[in-house]
């Protein structure tokens, strides 16, 4: 397995797999998405946690959102499956937040965080109160929670409250998306997004670290661990429709730059 850290309680391998490219969520361009969603049947889907597991992955970030990878999540859980879920959870297809994070755990969520797009638009209004509420209730049910973000500002907001366990911290501002503005990928954005990580004492997920494919991962990998907390860990969302192998490979760079250095002779 690969390192692990004790993430809120639970034990975490400092790289997940997240599950964009499972959904068609390219952050490329339309027939990129296309070409995503079709390539990831419920199969391929499966295929690829249990690649991941075998490789020393130990958990998988999903939303709740996306039917065919929903459905293909509660299947493979309740088949007895090898990985942790992390839940991202939205309420645009859920009666409310607080259902959304009930039938998350009735699915199996280890732990849980909300949509990036969505605490973006709470910190825009400054609305605490609805992020209290959701929280309350999340912690009420015993699981870890905590919010995404696109932008330090989120995060740094959402710690002055002081309400959630963790952080899920966008590599790049491109949260213009969720506003119908577009994707906006500027490389100048992981220099504050990787110091938020270091700033907030709570523990993060770092995502989109190679800016949707747009980075080469080798130094995508060893900025991000080089810049994050040690407690802190990554998720990468991994299209075997472009290299078979691309999980086992992601898993050997992170175990190539997470390994102790070799004792001096």
């Amino acid at each position: 397995m690969l390192p692990t850290v004790d993430f809120c309680g639970l034990t975490l391998t400092r790289l997940l797999i997240g599950a964009n490219p499972f959904g068609g969520f390219s952050h490329q361009n339309p027939a990129r998405d296309q070409e995503m969603r079709s390539w990831h049947t419920p199969e391929r889907i499966i295929e690829t946690w249990n690649r991941a597991a075998a490789a020393g992955i130990n958990a998988f970030v999903s939303n709740n959102e996306t039917p065919h990878v929903i459905q293909t999540v509660e299947a493979y859980l309740k088949a007895g499956a090898p990985l942790q879920w992390v839940a991202q959870l939205s309420n645009r297809c859920a009666p409310s937040m607080q259902a959304a994070v009930d039938r998350a755990i009735e699915i199996g969520a280890k732990a849980a965080f909300f949509h990036g797009g969505i605490v973006d638009n709470l910190y825009a209004q400054r609305d605490d109160a609805t992020l209290r509420a959701w929280v309350e209730h999340a912690k009420a049910k015993g699981i870890p929670i905590g919010v995404a973000g696109h932008a330090p500002e989120t995060h740094y907001w959402v710690d002055s409250l002081n309400l959630v366990d963790f952080h899920v911290v966008c590599f790049f501002d491109c949260g213009s998306l969720h506003a119908g503005r577009g994707d906006k990928f500027h490389l100048a954005d992981i220099f504050p997004a990787a110091e938020c990580c270091r700033r907030l004492q709570k523990p993060c997920i770092a995502y989109k670290i190679m800016g949707a494919g747009r980075l080469d991962p080798a130094m995508a990998f060893e900025f991000a661990f080089s810049n994050i907390k040690p407690g802190d860990v990554v998720n990468v969302g991994m299209h075997r429709g472009d290299k078979d192998d691309i999980v086992e490979e992601n898993v050997a760079m992170v175990q190539r730059l997470l390994a102790p250095p070799a004792p001096a002779h």
